[in-house]
């Protein structure tokens, strides 16, 4: 296969972890015949420094004429100011606005060799492997938003707004996956307060009736909250809101003792698909050759799944990862004692060493 990617290293550690995703996933068009071109492109604060746009167009072009999108993460401390006119997360929104990947898929699997790196006790973690699809492009973060004057005090104001349309896509993405998995859906929302929560719960519901063979259920997102702690291993599929998931999933992370370890993936209705782990820039570490990048090359397995079709090959990365950890290599953020400790690129010559395409 010829396959033609878009990478965006973005701001900080990003272009570090993104750079040694690409040294196993070339390692993998080795073992497996394949020839990945590379396109690179800019976004977020890079992109602010050398356009004065967090999403230059050109960049969008060039994702949209791809066969998938290898994305580090965004933001950089001189932009912190939530009222700066331009900032790095600008870029993010727009590209996955631009992209039309409306269902963010992150996968949260426990490695037993990491029992020991979270902080819940390992009989409760040990048989966790659960995947949350976070509508990505509207709800909260993308809803009418703004500032006025009530009563002379200074009021804003952010809209959750969502259609019917735009509910069903993710839940029946949820449900697709859920079949290929242990076949259960658990729809969240906050519908004993909220009438957005309300037509998603009602549309959740309707869609339920097309998959009998797949159990499915509502809850609070506050319920899910808790469970997610105490009894993780009951969730197969949940899909939610995007600011909900977007909290749901980095309290998940911690289920996995690492967000360094954690990929996710946005697709849409159409390819490409974006990838990106759910960390984010991290710019205090930049340089430092000290990040861990399995989440990066997680994604890209992902890509490589939902954009390329190529199952064996993720499979292959996902293989090599675990024989990593099984040999006692760790990063900082990982280790513990009796394991080796590597920086970022000698994690990612560990990983592309032990691909193999048996």
């Amino acid at each position: 296969m010829e396959a033609k990617i878009v990478t965006l290293p973005g701001d900080g550690i990003s272009p570090e972890v993104v750079a040694e995703a690409v040294k196993v996933m070339d390692r993998v068009a080795e073992a497996f015949g394949h020839s990945f071109e590379y396109e690179e492109a800019l976004i977020g604060g890079a992109a602010i420094d050398a356009t004065g746009e967090a999403l230059p167009a050109e960049t969008l072009e060039k994702c949209l004429a791809s066969d998938g999108v290898l994305l580090g993460a965004v933001g950089d401390w001189k932009y912190s100011d939530p009222k700066a006119p331009v900032r790095p997360e600008q870029g993010l929104l727009a590209l996955r606005k631009g992209m039309g990947v409306f269902a963010n898929l992150r996968p949260v699997k426990l490695y037993k060799e990491l029992l020991h790196a979270s902080t819940i006790k390992p009989e409760v973690i040990e048989n966790v492997d659960l995947m949350v699809v976070r509508e990505l492009t509207g709800g909260l973060y993308f809803g009418k938003r703004g500032r006025e004057k009530v009563d002379g005090d200074e009021a804003a104001y952010d809209t959750m707004y969502y259609t019917a349309r735009e509910v069903e896509r993710v839940v029946r993405v949820a449900f697709d996956l859920a079949g290929k998995r242990r076949g259960k859906v658990t729809s969240v929302d906050k519908a004993n307060v909220l009438e957005n929560s309300r037509l998603w719960r009602e549309t959740a519901t309707r869609v339920a009736e097309d998959y009998p063979n797949v159990e499915f259920e509502s809850m609070y997102v506050d319920i899910a909250a808790m469970r997610l702690i105490r009894y993780p291993e009951v969730f197969d599929v949940m899909v939610t809101t995007n600011m909900f998931g977007d909290i749901l999933t980095d309290e998940a992370s911690m289920i996995a003792g690492s967000m360094g370890m954690l990929p996710s993936g946005a697709i849409g209705e159409k390819k490409p698909g974006l990838f990106e782990p759910i960390h984010g820039s991290a710019p205090k570490y930049k340089g430092q050759n000290v990040v861990n990048p399995i989440a990066t090359i997680l994604s890209a397995a992902m890509l490589l799944r939902h954009s390329l079709e190529l199952e064996k090959e993720a499979q292959a990365i996902e293989n090599a990862v675990q024989k990593v950890l099984s040999d006692g290599f760790r990063t900082r953020d990982i280790r513990e004692e009796g394991t080796e400790l590597v920086g970022t690129k000698e994690m990612g010559d560990l990983v592309a060493e032990r691909i193999s395409n048996a």
